[in-house]
């Protein structure tokens, strides 16, 4: 998931939807047109995003063959330099090359092993950019663990965009929200229409798990209990049911599971007042320049009641999916 993220960052893509299983993911990644050269970043805005992806060693590398090439008047050198950079942005066939042979050198180091890792090449499908056909597909990605038998609900599957997106993964969040945005029959809701992040986790959930997304054709389904219709195969009706009857929301207590990281690296968990004490009591082991202690938990769907909501020690920014 690390070199999934390091790469859409880098390459321009975006991944609209993943789940990584025991020996083999499925992704869909949506890739965008090459820019006009006029319109491709200068010397310093390729640095920038190359040092941020790929860290310092590589980024000021880059940076010093540059302006070597630079002051030497060298500006085809430099220009040809540039664009082995660029060309490998914007193709998902470089993308999965990439990610695939940096797992396998993670792995093969991690393993003690030598030679390749995959059986075959990736196999890809071109799925239309609008309507049924991109969210049908999203979906059946997020509900690989499902089919897979090895859960009953993708948000318990820590390994898939819909999961990731349930713990407060922001680049997660944003596919979800764009996929709810999608028109069914084709093209982008209007702007009016396009939902909260909120919302748009509880639509996905609906599409998921095969029950109405509007609310009021929710609530006359549910009034017909076991008669209820769903459209999900493969999908437990009993958990159907269940997300049908909760309209598609998740619990407060659903989101703090799948913030395992706050459990294990939160320092203390408990109300303001509680976290504020400890803080208090444990003073000298803070810098100066912290004034409180108590830090929200973040990344909720919404936010409980001042008198009510967890906080805990440490303001995790980072991996809080763990």
């Amino acid at each position: 998931m690390e070199f999934m993220r390091t790469y859409e960052r880098l390459y321009g893509l975006r991944v609209l939807a993943y789940c990584m299983m025991s020996n083999h993911f499925h992704i869909l990644v949506e890739v965008p047109q090459r820019p006009a050269d006029s319109e491709l970043p200068d010397d310093t805005a390729l640095v920038a995003k190359v040092r941020s992806c790929l860290g310092d060693k590589i980024g000021g590398k880059l940076e010093w063959e540059l302006g070597h090439l630079r002051s030497m008047g060298a500006q085809d050198e430099a220009e040809a330099l540039r664009e082995r950079w660029f060309s490998r942005m914007w193709d998902v066939s470089t993308y999965m090359k990439v990610l695939k042979q940096r797992f396998s050198q993670w792995f093969n180091s991690k393993h003690a092993r030598r030679g390749t890792l995959w059986e075959d090449r990736y196999r890809s499908v071109l799925i239309e950019g609008r309507g049924n056909a991109l969210r049908a597909m999203a979906a059946y990605i997020d509900l690989n663990p499902v089919r897979a038998k090895i859960c009953d609900d993708p948000k318990d599957y820590r390994w898939c965009g819909y999961a990731e997106a349930v713990a407060g993964g922001k680049q997660a969040r944003q596919a979800i929200a764009w996929l709810a945005a999608v028109d069914p029959h084709g093209g982008m809701l209007p702007a009016e229409r396009i939902p909260k992040p909120a919302e748009a986790l509880r639509r996905w959930r609906c599409h998921l798990f095969g029950v109405p997304e509007n609310e009021a054709r929710q609530l006359e389904e549910a009034a017909k209990q076991d008669k209820a219709a769903t459209y999900r195969r493969r999908v437990s009706r009993r958990k159907a049911l269940e997300v049908l009857e909760k309209g598609g929301r998740l619990s407060e207590s659903d989101y703090y599971r799948c913030k395992v990281r706050y459990f294990t690296d939160g320092g203390a968990i408990g109300s303001r007042e509680f976290v504020e004490s400890i803080f208090q009591s444990s003073r000298d082991h803070f810098g100066p320049r912290r004034k409180t202690g108590a830090r929200p938990l973040r990344g909720l769907e919404r936010p409980a009641s001042k008198g009510e909501r967890l906080h805990n020690l440490r303001n995790l920014r980072q991996e809080v999916f763990l």
